[in-house]
């Protein structure tokens, strides 16, 4: 049974991962290319603001999908149903999808802009910059994560909550030392799937990422318009090992955090 795995596991990571480990090495740096991408002003800048971007997503939408899966999870209301599939619907969309949407929510032609006109006398326009970008990974950050902070907000105790209030326990309290808690496992895991995603998410960024670079689009640049796939493998591997990075700490300290609790 194991033979099938490992072969997938090698035909579809292991093989294209030492390609593009040989592809990197490939120019006359060698493998000292690495270093150069770490230390060239334009590709450090670029990766600076993809982590920074991608951190800054994460924590918003963090924020708010915490907010509102535990509202939506604990309260029953007439229409519930309808606002969850709202929130989650942004999943059947492509990234490419999404940048258009945000074009035109605040891009030249976009709603915000018309608005801002009529009001000011000069349009907004934020579809082309950090800010539009910002909301594209947003927009498709919060179903992601929603999901999973609903089914955690699901699995804690009620009895608990009663319990700490029961005591003399100010709701402040309680969602400090039990709410909050109970969710960090279900917190971590799609935070670092959150930053993740956002970390390689290419489709919104070729639709919106105008005056700003971040990872992907230059990875795409250097391999199609400059044929500088050197470079392009390395900043593939550079953006794979953050990302896988981000993802092994986040399960190990999740892992840690889960057995703490039981």
């Amino acid at each position: 049974m194991i033979v099938p795995a490992l072969a997938v596991f090698a035909a579809f990571f292991l093989i294209p991962l030492a390609r593009l480990a040989i592809a990197s090495a490939a120019g006359p740096s060698g493998f000292k290319i690495y270093l150069l991408a770490l230390t060239h002003p334009r590709y450090f800048t670029t990766l600076l603001n993809t982590i920074v971007l991608s951190l800054a997503v994460t924590l918003v939408t963090l924020i708010i999908s915490g907010f509102s899966g535990v509202f939506l999870t604990r309260n029953h209301f007439r229409g519930k149903s309808f606002i969850v599939s709202m929130l989650t619907f942004p999943l059947a969309f492509p990234g490419v999808v999404v940048g258009f949407m945000i074009i035109l929510l605040v891009g030249r032609q976009g709603l915000v802009g018309d608005i801002t006109k009529w009001m000011v006398g000069q349009k907004v326009v934020l579809a082309y910059s950090i800010i539009g970008l910002f909301l594209g990974y947003l927009y498709f950050s919060i179903p992601r994560v929603i999901i999973t902070i609903m089914a955690a907000a699901e699995k804690i105790d009620p009895s608990l909550e009663e319990a700490a209030r029961s005591l003399g326990a100010s709701p402040l309290l309680v969602i400090k030392d039990i709410l909050i808690p109970a969710l960090v496992p279900g917190l971590i895991s799609s935070g670092a799937i959150c930053f993740a995603t956002s970390m390689g998410a290419f489709g919104t960024a070729f639709t919106l990422a105008t005056d700003i670079d971040v990872l992907p689009i230059v990875i795409y640049t250097e391999f199609t318009l400059l044929a500088n796939i050197s470079i392009a493998a390395t900043l593939s591997i550079v953006l794979g090992l953050i990302t896988w990075i981000a993802l092994s700490v986040a399960r190990a300290i999740s892992g840690t955090t889960v057995a703490a609790a039981g």
